[in-house]
């Protein structure tokens, strides 16, 4: 039985990833690809790279294609051109680039290390309202929340 971290190890064979550094001086160049956060839009809100557009992985699919009620067409349109997918620690955008170039994107890579990564390198992020979040801030809204229930349980 394959585990969430297999499909994720399974997924970086096939997909290039970007360190935060890397995006950053990019963006700074001018050179700007599309940046699509995968996250929930309740975490898209709560902190995002400012310029990228959240596109949920549940929806992903169908956002890439044109005539759907989920249709976005800032991705739609993109298949030619350069796509950074961004998750909080970078394994949803993996598994996201993989089906991007699975449905023919070909110029896709994943953001190693997520939001987390970026937070970490002190690069500006944002508030669903466009209010900048200082690195601090950041860390407090990007800890994991995994409660005593969530925790796989100990062996006797």
């Amino acid at each position: 039985m394959k585990r969430y971290d297999d499909l994720v190890a399974e997924a970086l064979t096939r997909v290039q990833e970007i360190m935060p550094w890397d995006l950053s001086r990019r963006l700074t160049a001018g050179d700007a690809p599309l940046l699509l956060d995968v996250r929930e839009a309740a975490e898209f809100a709560l902190l995002h790279i400012p310029g990228s557009i959240n596109v949920p992985r549940g929806v992903l699919e169908q956002s890439c294609e044109w005539d759907y009620d989920e249709t976005v067409p800032a991705l739609a349109a993109r298949r030619e051109q350069e796509i950074v997918v961004i998750c909080r620690s970078g394994k949803r955008s993996v598994l996201a680039a993989d089906v991007l170039r699975q449905l023919g994107y070909c110029n896709v890579v994943s953001l190693k290390t997520g939001v987390r990564g970026w937070n970490d390198f002190e690069q500006p992020l944002q508030d669903g309202d466009g209010n900048l979040v200082d690195a601090d801030s950041g860390d407090e809204r990007l800890a994991p929340r995994v409660t005593a229930k969530q925790r796989k349980p100990k062996q006797s």
